[in-house]
């Protein structure tokens, strides 16, 4: 009894800290994963991380303990937010594009959030999925979660690092990036069509005869389409490099909670 007393306290921490992380991690947050399983695959990991991690460590059970549930809740959902800013780069910028190619009152129901999504936004969200999948993506970010007590042990400073500012100038940094890569992806979609409007526009003046607004809604989805055809084979190493930059943003996170600077 007396050692269970000592680890179950170590355990609650990192089950709350691996739970929050599914919470809102992509591909686990999802609707289509029951409850009950996000639940057991986080007990059956923090049991894992407990005995890699936990097995040695000492905490002394006070009036701070719930303090400490709710450092590792938050520790959890940073590093579960910052994951999922990056998979909505590609709805992002479907929202530009579906916008241009007159699409924008065309959303559909995403299954994987269960809210509306833009069309084109909700079929590159998709192939990221699958991509994802794929590359093992899933396998990296519980290796990741796993792997943060490495950097971010039981007894972190987080609550310091908020007070300091650095986690919420981290969070603005990184919100930021992720739309101008949005925008980056949506680019040449978006300039297509948006040099098709400038014709179209010259076509209006030099024959007016031309009715621009009936023709001009099939051709702009016509060369929208004929684009991302085009774009297509490139999609999969554009995905991995975005791969790359999520867990470098993770990395970046775990250091500014533990050290306070970015490497």
């Amino acid at each position: 009894m007396e050692l269970f007393l000592q680890a179950f306290p170590i355990f609650l921490l990192i089950f709350c800290r691996i739970t929050a992380f599914f919470v809102v991690a992509p591909i686990f947050s999802t609707r289509g994963v029951p409850a009950t399983f996000k639940i057991g695959l986080g007990f059956f990991t923090a049991v894992i991380v407990y005995l890699v991690y936990g097995i040695n460590e000492t905490l002394a059970v006070g009036a701070e303990y719930p303090l400490f549930i709710i450092r590792e809740v938050l520790a959890g959902l940073l590093l579960g937010y910052v994951a999922y800013l990056f998979f909505t780069i590609v709805q992002t910028a479907g929202a530009f594009i579906d916008l241009q190619m007159g699409f924008g009152m065309a959303n559909v129901i995403d299954p994987m959030t269960g809210v509306s999504a833009p069309l084109l936004g909700n079929f590159k969200f998709m192939i990221v999925v699958l991509l994802f999948l794929a590359m093992n993506g899933h396998h990296y970010l519980l290796l990741a979660i796993m792997r943060s007590y490495d950097w971010l042990p039981l007894s972190n400073e987080l609550f310091a690092r908020i007070y300091e500012g650095n986690v919420s100038t981290f969070l603005t940094t990184t919100f930021a990036y992720t739309f101008m890569l949005s925008l980056q992806m949506a680019a040449p979609l978006v300039v297509a069509l948006f040099l098709a409007d400038v014709g179209l526009g010259f076509l209006a003046r030099t024959a007016p005869q031309f009715n621009v607004f009936v023709i001009g809604m099939p051709l702009k989805i016509i060369i929208g389409f004929i684009i991302f055809m085009m774009l297509m084979p490139g999609l999969g190493s554009l995905i991995g490099a975005l791969f790359d930059r999520l867990f470098k943003a993770l990395e970046n996170l775990l250091v500014i909670i533990g050290n306070g600077t970015i490497s």
